[in-house]
C-alpha cells in the first residue's frame, strides 16, 4: 500500500493533463495570447501550449533537489516525521486540487496554483520515496518487492482509470474529480497502513526462566 501511495497520486495528476489544459482555454485574451509558432488552425493560448513543458520542469527539478536533500535529512529528521509529514502534505494538496475542480479560476491564477502544487507534490514525494526505500533497505530483501510492485501497480491503475473514463464518455472535470478523490483515498489508506502495521506485529514471546526447585 505504501508503494502504491507514493506514485499513484502523481500518476493520476499526470493522467488529468487534458483537464488542466482545458481550464486554461477560458481566457478573454485568447486572441492576444495565441502562440505565433503554432499553425493558424491551432488556437491554443500561450499558457495552454507551454503547460506540459513547465509542468515537467516543475516536477523534475524539485524531485532531483529533494532526492539529494533527503540524504542529509535522514540523520537529522526522524523517519516517522519524514514519511507521515510527506503523506499528510501530499494529501492536503490533493484535497485542495479536488476542491479547485469545482471552483472557477482565471487561467493565469489557475496555471500558477497548479505549478506550485506540482512543486510541492514532487518535493515531498521525493522525500517520501527516499525514506521508504531507506527503511526497506534495513529489512530483508523480500520487503523491497512489495514497494516496487505497488509502484508498478500505480501506473497500471492510473492507465486503467483513464481508459474507463474515456470509455464511459465522462466529462474532463468529472473524470479529474474522480482521479483526485481516488488519490486522496489511497493516500489516507497509506497513512493508515503506516500507523497500524507496527501495531499488528506481535511482540516476541518472552523466554521462560526456569523456576528453581
Amino acid at each position: 500500500m505504501l508503494g502504491l501511495g507514493t506514485l499513484l497520486p502523481w500518476n493520476f495528476f499526470m493522467t488529468a493533463t487534458m483537464y488542466f489544459t482545458s481550464r486554461l482555454k477560458d481566457s478573454s485574451l485568447d486572441d492576444i495570447l495565441i502562440n505565433r509558432t503554432e499553425p493558424r488552425g491551432d488556437h491554443r493560448t500561450i499558457l495552454e501550449a507551454k503547460f506540459n513543458n513547465v509542468m515537467t520542469l516543475c516536477a523534475m527539478l524539485p524531485l532531483l533537489l529533494c532526492t539529494c536533500l533527503n540524504s542529509f535529512l535522514h540523520s537529522r529528521v526522524s523517519q516517522d516525521l519524514r514519511v507521515m509529514g510527506s503523506l499528510l502534505v501530499i494529501m492536503l494538496i490533493f484535497i485542495i486540487t479536488t476542491i479547485i475542480v469545482k471552483v472557477h479560476l482565471e487561467p493565469l491564477p489557475f496555471f500558477a496554483v497548479t505549478m506550485v502544487k506540482i512543486i510541492i507534490i514532487n518535493s515531498f514525494g521525493a522525500v517520501l520515496q527516499g525514506s521508504l526505500f531507506g527503511m526497506a533497505g534495513l529489512l530483508p530483501v523480500s520487503y523491497t518487492t512489495p514497494i516496487m510492485s505497488g509502484q508498478g501497480l500505480a501506473g497500471s491503475f492510473a492507465a486503467f482509470a483513464m481508459i474507463c473514463a474515456i470509455t464511459s464518455g465522462s466529462e474532463l472535470h468529472d473524470a479529474a474529480f474522480g482521479y483526485f478523490i481516488t488519490a486522496c483515498v489511497v493516500i489516507f489508506l497509506s497513512i493508515l497502513s503506516y500507523v497500524l502495521l507496527p501495531k499488528l506485529t506481535s511482540p516476541p514471546t518472552p523466554l521462560l526462566t526456569p523456576v528453581p526447585v
